[in-house]
């Protein structure tokens, strides 16, 4: 696809070249999520000087909405024991505020084993089972037990050992996955970056098999659509919250809400109607 076939030459580029200074001019690419059409400031990037290009922790130390809009664009690295590397750009998320948000694990502020990793330092990973069999992987945030879900990425590199883990973890004959089936969803996606619960409680700003370094590709405020998350049962009116996020006509999302989007289109929130394939779950 020449989009991704473009990011992955940026991106190695950036990592390639020891002539370019500082990171700064990616950070000048992201708008502020509310809508501040400023330069994000550099500080939450690495400096070369640093010989590092991680996300530093002040980027994570943001309230948790913005770091849900934040997060889309940004690239997630996964290195394999084998020393392979999985590259995969974040484009849908999802903010849980902690205490007064009644989907979140963290609802009333009450603290366990469990999601022990949502009250932690922000730029944690939270990682929790559900069904028993599947693993989600969450970022904290600013905000007692406040934390962001990440759904879905595009897949950039790697993506022969993202479709080697896929497959062993499903039962029986399987087909050959296609790129947008890799990781458009949160289980998929811990699948996809063999993401398990040994990875709850680990620091992303210091952890040696999985970090953040920032996308060459950074949307704006009127390429993200917000809208209710997904999965999330009766719980009044946070059912219904505008708290996912995604890149609006990117093939990788796992769910594409037409009707929000024709909405936001007519508000003049978005760029304009892209062509978006069908929703899928």
């Amino acid at each position: 696809m020449p989009r991704k076939r473009k990011l992955v030459a940026q991106l190695s580029a950036l990592q390639s070249d020891s002539s370019l200074p500082s990171f700064d001019a990616l950070g000048n690419l992201n708008t502020k999520p509310d809508g501040d059409s400023s330069p994000k400031n550099s500080k939450y990037f690495a400096s070369k000087e640093k010989n590092s290009s991680h996300l530093e922790a002040d980027f994570f130390n943001q309230p948790c909405v913005n770091l849900a809009k934040s997060f889309l664009g940004q690239i997630l690295v996964r290195k394999l024991p084998d020393g392979r590397e999985l590259w995969g750009r974040i484009v849908e998320t999802e903010a849980y505020l902690g205490g007064e948000d009644e989907a979140s694990h963290s609802k009333g502020g009450k603290q366990t084993q469990r999601n022990a990793a949502m009250f932690m330092k922000p730029g944690t990973l939270y990682v929790y089972q559900i069904y028993g069999i599947h693993f989600c992987v969450n970022v904290s945030s600013q905000g007692e037990g406040a934390a962001v879900l990440l759904r879905s990425l595009e897949p950039l590199q790697g993506l022969d050992a993202m479709r080697e883990m896929r497959s062993a973890s499903r039962k029986g004959p399987t087909k050959l996955l296609k790129d947008w089936q890799l990781c458009n969803g949160p289980s998929k996606l811990c699948q996809a970056f063999g993401i398990d619960k040994t990875f709850d409680q680990r620091d992303l700003t210091q952890d040696a098999a999985i970090w953040m370094i920032p996308g060459p590709d950074l949307p704006g405020e009127q390429d993200v659509v917000a809208t209710a998350r997904i999965g999330i049962g009766n719980r009044g009116e946070w059912t219904q919250k505008p708290l996912r996020f995604y890149l609006q006509g990117n093939k990788f999302v796992s769910v594409v809400d037409k009707k929000m989007e024709r909405e936001m289109a007519a508000m003049g929130q978005l760029s304009g109607l892209a062509s978006v394939p069908p929703s899928r779950t």
